[in-house]
């Protein structure tokens, strides 16, 4: 009980963040931390996944982001999870359908965690009509030419909406810019979004390989907005005994904080992160590991967390 008060107390905190912004403002709000397959993962009985079990109120969802645009009554979502029907749920409460409409869905790339929820706008579950699914020209293909995604598109739930590599996209009070990041790419290449409002910008990368690969500074990336919200799927190696995570090429935390070490305060209080797999310990923010990451001037990102933009 202690540990999911503390949980519970710093959502909170977080949730009001940027909170004196005003009432026609656009802001981003947090659906889901975890890395795809969620917290605790299918069977995972260690005693890290334990509590998430035992306490259906410590499941977290996989990484998804809601955008809501008072001004023009419009709510967008970044991921598609297979945490959908909850996520989408907790989107109308901050956001009611009866105000709202979901104006597009943005998708990063064809990996379970980031695109399977839209199977619930299907025909067998919401059967929406032509909700609008951003995707880069791969990841188009890839739901066009494959079931059960094509028959999405047949039965006209979703209607694909083609994004370019640095292309702006002008959504009323927003504006999203995808980008191209190195990533295991087996059916779809992978971005990240930058997510610009008329005061403030976010940075989402949830999946990207070892920050070298990348043709950006990761420290330029960050002091080019306002929020980073940054794949923080492993806080060190040898988090998974018995693999080889070389084979798994996401930054650690670690690696990331040392990347960062030389940047101010001001900088490393950008960063908030995202995409946790169930053993990284900051899932548990009475963790030495989360302790230790907050004291350094990062931010761990909580579902309900709001940021104004």
């Amino acid at each position: 009980m202690k540990k999911l008060l503390f949980i519970f107390s710093y959502a909170l905190s977080c949730m009001f963040i940027n909170a004196t912004a005003a009432e026609n403002e656009p802001y981003l709000y947090i659906l889901g931390v975890t890395q795809d397959a969620g917290y605790p993962q299918t069977g995972c009985y260690e005693q890290h996944c334990m509590p998430g079990w035992e306490n259906p109120l410590l499941k977290r969802g996989a990484v998804s982001l809601g955008v809501i645009d008072p001004k023009n009554n419009k709510k967008y979502m970044f991921e598609a999870t297979p945490n959908f029907p909850e996520q989408f749920y907790q989107l109308e409460r901050v956001a009611p359908s009866s105000r709202y409409s979901l104006a597009g869905i943005f998708i990063t790339h064809a990996h379970i965690g980031h695109y399977t929820g839209l199977m619930f706008l299907g025909h067998e579950a919401a059967g929406t009509s032509n909700t609008p699914v951003y995707a880069m020209p791969k990841m188009t293909q890839f739901l066009k030419g494959n079931g059960p995604w094509e028959q999405l598109v047949k039965y006209k739930n979703i209607q694909l909406m083609p994004l370019q590599h640095n292309q702006p996209e002008v959504l009323g009070q927003i504006t999203v810019t995808p980008f191209l990041v190195p990533h295991r790419d087996e059916y779809s290449e992978t971005v990240g979004y930058i997510i610009k409002g008329p005061n403030k910008s976010a940075l989402f990368i949830p999946d990207i390989n070892k920050w070298p690969q990348w043709e950006t500074k990761l420290v330029d990336a960050i002091k080019a907005v306002d929020y980073a919200l940054i794949d923080a799927a492993f806080y060190d190696d040898g988090e998974l005994p018995g693999r080889d995570m070389s084979k798994i090429p996401h930054p650690f935390v670690a690696e990331t904080m040392t990347e960062l070490k030389d940047i101010d305060d001001t900088e490393k209080n950008k960063v908030w992160f995202i995409h946790m797999n169930h053993s990284n310990p900051l899932l548990n923010l009475e963790s030495k590991e989360s302790q230790l990451v907050k004291s350094r001037g990062y931010n761990i990102a909580v579902e309900g967390l709001k940021l104004a933009l």
